[in-house]
């Protein structure tokens, strides 16, 4: 099974364009493997908690739920963009992101990625 590692960023963007990542990521992955590091998830926690997005938007509890949420707390510490570059390589998993730095750098890792497009769609990079 195909893992798709998601970044904050990336999550946001799907519950602001309403995409059904399940349905959308099947396109290109088949039915993949959620992953999530703890790290995102407390860069998550701190949207809602600083009200830059509402808990009803963010739907955090369905992420928890679906996604394996992956512990770094044995990893250096590193910034969140260098735990998903290190946790996409080592996992191959693809990466679910619309950080236009992170996606340059997991381009360059050759690291499959996963962006919010116009619409409602996902689509798979194939350049940056």
């Amino acid at each position: 099974m195909q893992s798709l590692l998601i970044d904050a960023c990336g999550w946001v963007a799907c519950r602001n364009s309403g995409i059904n990542i399940d349905h959308e990521a099947q396109r290109f992955l088949g039915k993949p493997q959620w992953v999530v590091l703890d790290v995102v998830l407390i860069e998550l926690q701190n949207l809602i908690e600083s009200k830059e997005i509402s808990k009803s938007v963010l739907l955090l509890d369905i992420l928890k739920e679906k996604a394996l949420i992956f512990d770094t707390s044995t990893m250096d510490k590193m910034h969140t963009d260098d735990l998903l570059i290190e946790v996409a390589t080592s996992q191959q998993a693809t990466l679910l992101t619309v950080d236009v730095e992170l996606k340059r750098r997991a381009y360059k890792m050759n690291i499959p990625i996963l962006e919010v497009r116009k619409g409602h769609r996902l689509h798979l990079v194939d350049s940056v």
